[in-house]
């Protein structure tokens, strides 16, 4: 985990694209964001990239590969599991089985889109705060 890398934001909405964007940079954390609209372009880019990402933010319900196909490639792929990027949901759909279905992919966290402007970015601080403290083990 590159604690100074891109976030890769995996989002198909334009308009919610737009939020995360307005929302990170009111926070002013330096890392640069990379938004895909879908699964398969984000996945593409991680294999193409020497550059190491901070974390990945994922919608679940995307075009051509949704987040758990795209989480569950991504945790198969030796090369890119070495990585230790973490990896995150971040949707609007809820529920337990959905839930039980984002960790059983080894997910290391599932936010709910907040409502809100202000929830939105709060969420994000709280996301991005805790990882920024957090080990890897290539953080050494």
């Amino acid at each position: 985990m590159n604690k100074n890398g891109d976030i890769i934001l995996i989002e198909d909405d334009e308009d919610d694209q737009y939020l995360l964007e307005q929302a990170f940079e009111s926070l002013g954390y330096p890392n640069k964001r990379r938004y895909f609209l879908n699964g398969l372009d984000a996945l593409d880019y991680l294999h193409s990239t020497k550059d190491l990402p901070f974390l990945i933010l994922s919608d679940i319900n995307m075009p051509i590969l949704n987040g758990f196909e795209l989480r569950n490639k991504l945790h198969v792929d030796a090369e890119l599991s070495l990585k230790c990027i973490p990896y995150l949901f971040f949707s609007t759909a809820i529920s337990q089985q959905i839930v039980i279905e984002a960790y059983s992919t080894s997910a290391q966290g599932f936010f709910v889109k907040q409502t809100s402007y202000e929830e939105l970015v709060e969420t994000l601080r709280v996301i991005v705060d805790y990882w920024k403290k957090c080990a890897a083990p290539n953080n050494f």
